[in-house]
């Protein structure tokens, strides 16, 4: 310890984001005198431009539904109703004001010093945070990633996820770029919302990484609600035509939208960080290089998160920041599990995922049992929507431990957290068979398939 007395820091955070704000507080509680730079709002993407407002978004654009199942449950909608969007963008940002309260309050009442500005290495152990000159013994890169613009004639037309979370005006046409999680999402939103939506993807079909028959079952929704594809397509030029914008589409098909957004991926935001001034390498996509230890080539240097490339979820930076600081600074060896992570996508209706895909199954297991369960829900029998939920259960016939287990359907966020905590203790079918099923729900469906539905030699 008194050789880092020589710095002004046992430990510097870049980025005040989940991942960061956990590992200063951590290191903090571990002896550690803690320092992190932050030059936007706190809370990172996840807080301001992400998760939260995401979600926040979603909620609004499902009482377009609540509106009209609410009939047939016996209530009257008296008088027209109207989305304002401009209230709700008001409200969703003084509740991110709120958590950005929180967060500087987590920081201060755990005594770790924040330091409003961009910090830009000058060398391993120095920073230079708008003028201010910062010296640590260990650094944390934690400054997350941002939305990717593909080089395209106008693009500078198009807007990104950052900017709609700010819109002013209510975004009426469309047309979103993309086909990941991030793009489907907002194709859902904007179309709960009562905008006219066309998405345009160069693939075959959306949520690549995804299993195949729940990425199909989407879509088939997806266009049920009315939202347009466009696949195996591109966007070749974008224009402004009288305050509108045309795009030129690569199926020779034009039309006017009066929104563009780009949803085609993030990158690492290391570009003016100051990397070249150290040691740390990058790999092709603009990730730092970290060993299991999440240690840099400059060995000082640490880095977690989005900023890695390895999987791009606010739970996992915060794990990651965690074990970090306790390995740092409590000697505590670890071993991240990036195996069985449950994950939500909240499109309309949702995914709840975790574990293997039935491709990735096959390609690893070869022998699968796949147990599957399509039905109406009881809310939408009433409320005569066609809209149907999907389980399905990838089980290895050899073992009977259950390999993947995805749902699309109202509440399947909710419900896959408790089948990720089952895979998690390597669960295996009969494990499901014999839980009590919870009557009358979706989620009974998981412990009452008994049936194969396919089985896979």
């Amino acid at each position: 310890m008194t050789e880092q007395k020589q710095y002004d820091y046992d430990y510097f955070v870049i980025g005040a984001g989940s991942g960061g704000v956990r590992s200063a507080r951590i290191a903090v509680s571990n002896g550690a005198r803690v320092g992190i730079a932050e030059a936007s709002a706190l809370g990172g993407t996840c807080v301001n431009l992400g998760c939260v407002p995401k979600k926040l978004m979603s909620y609004a654009s499902h009482y377009s539904d609540d509106l009209q199942d609410m009939q047939p449950y016996g209530w009257s909608v008296i008088g027209e109703t109207e989305f304002d969007w401009a209230r709700f963008i008001k409200n969703k940002n003084d509740e991110i004001s709120r958590l950005n309260g929180i967060y500087e309050n987590i920081l201060k009442n755990n005594d770790v010093d924040l330091i409003n500005g961009y910090a830009k290495f000058i060398d391993n152990h120095t920073l230079d945070i708008d003028g201010k000159k910062v010296t640590a013994d260990k650094i944390l890169i934690a400054v997350g990633g941002t939305p990717f613009k593909p080089d395209i004639e106008g693009a500078d037309l198009a807007i990104t996820s950052d900017e709609l979370f700010y819109l002013e005006n209510h975004p009426r046409k469309t047309l979103i770029y993309g086909g990941g999680y991030i793009a489907l999402e907002f194709a859902c939103i904007l179309n709960g919302l009562g905008s006219e939506v066309h998405v345009v993807y160069r693939g075959e079909l959306p949520l690549k990484g995804f299993d195949v028959q729940v990425r199909e079952k989407l879509m088939e929704a997806m266009k049920s609600r009315g939202i347009n594809f466009h696949l195996e397509t591109e966007i070749n030029k974008l224009e402004k035509n009288d305050g509108q914008i045309t795009a030129h589409l690569s199926n020779s098909k034009n039309d006017v939208f009066d929104t563009v957004l780009f949803a085609t991926g993030r990158v690492p935001l290391t570009k003016k960080i100051g990397l070249e001034n150290t040691d740390i390498e990058q790999n092709d996509k603009g990730g730092i290089v970290v060993n299991k230890s999440f240690q840099t080539k400059a060995d000082n240097i640490y880095a977690v998160g989005d900023v890695i490339n390895r999987i791009e979820l606010t739970p996992v930076a915060i794990q990651e920041g965690h074990f970090l600081a306790d390995h740092l600074f409590k000697d505590q060896e670890f071993e991240m599990d990036y195996n069985n992570i449950a994950t939500a996508i909240f499109t309309t209706p949702p995914i709840g995922t975790v574990g293997l895909s039935e491709e990735d199954a096959k390609q690893a297991y070869g022998e699968l049992d796949i147990y599957e369960s399509s039905f109406r829900p009881m809310k939408n029998v009433l409320a005569c929507r066609d809209e149907r939920t999907f389980m399905k259960l990838i089980v290895d016939p050899k073992t009977d431990l259950v390999l993947g287990c995805h749902m699309l359907g109202d509440d399947a966020p909710e419900i896959i957290q408790m089948a990720g905590i089952a895979m998690q203790m390597c669960a295996t079918k009969t494990d499901f068979d014999k839980t009590m099923a919870v009557h009358p729900t979706s989620a009974e469906e998981f412990v009452t398939m008994r049936s194969v539905s396919r089985k896979i030699r």
